[in-house]
Order: C-alpha cells, then structure tokens, then sequence
C-alpha cells in the first residue's frame, strides 16, 4: 500500500548526527497518522508521501527542519529555593506559562552556589539530523484515529 494522506505509517528507522553518532537507535517502531497531523517532521512526512512497504529512506534534516536552532533566550539561572529539594541535573520539568496552561519543558543542565541552570531547548536543538527509514507497514486509518488525530492500536495510541 502506498502511503498516502489518512494511512497509518509504521518505520523502522536510525537517527545519526552528522558524523554518524547514533542519536535514536529506533528500538521500537515509529507508527504514525500521516497527512498533516504533525506526528513527525513535516519535511519527513514530505519525503514519505508517497513510498511504499520495503522501500528506503536516507534523509538529513537541518535544524530548522527538525528541533529547531539553539536559542539561547532559552537558558536561564533561576535561584535553587524556587525548586523541589531533592533534584539533580538532567531532570525535566513543565514550566507553567502565565496563562496557567503549560507552557514548555525545561531540563536542569546545573546547579551550582544557590543558583539552577535550566534550558528549554529540546537536547536535539540546534543539530541536523540523518535519518534511515525503512517502510515497514502502511494501512487504512481507522475512522476512531482520524477522528481523533492519532493512531490506536498495538503499537499506538491507547486511551
């Protein structure tokens, strides 16, 4: 089947960095709703429409086409006393935007003398990425997943 807007994609891929760092191994499948329901990088998707089971795919996405540049207005020292006692580099949190909704995820990248460092840059930020995708399976979106934007299933969206 060939993937087309409304089909349930399922890739095996590998994500390097430039030099050929595995960044995502892709242990687990990537299953998604294709046709614009921004499951994966629009770019990506692009370069998908189209392909069929068994076929291959070498692409590499420029930062803009992926996490997006590094953007340093996203670094901020905070005082320790606004946190949880009990944290350590490399925890994640949601920071709460005005509105009370949450606003993006942050990551503590130091502590140090009464102060945290926390970035809100995704850790990808700033990298192009080469993705080797292979086709594995394409089928008809249920009616339920295109109703709901996503896919259900085994290895997808459960409720």
């Amino acid at each position: 089947m060939e993937i087309l807007k409304n089909t349930v994609v399922t890739l095996d891929y590998t994500v390097r960095d430039p030099d050929g760092n595995v960044v995502d191994d892709g242990a687990n499948p990537l299953v998604y709703l294709h046709g614009g329901y921004d499951a994966i990088f629009p770019l990506l998707e692009e370069k998908l429409h189209g392909m069929k089971t068994g076929e291959k795919l070498n692409i590499k996405l420029q930062p803009d086409d992926a996490f997006g540049e590094y953007d340093e207005s996203l670094v901020l020292v905070e005082d320790r006393e606004l946190f949880p006692a009990d944290i350590e580099v490399g925890m994640a949190f949601e920071r709460v935007g005005d509105d009370g909704e949450d606003d993006m995820v942050f990551r503590i990248t130091d502590i140090a003398d009464k102060k945290v460092v926390v970035d809100g840059n995704h850790p990808l930020a700033g990298m192009a990425l080469v993705f080797d995708v292979t086709v594995r399976e394409v089928r008809a979106a249920s009616q339920e997943e295109l109703d709901h934007g996503h896919v259900h299933g085994p290895h997808g969206h459960h409720h």
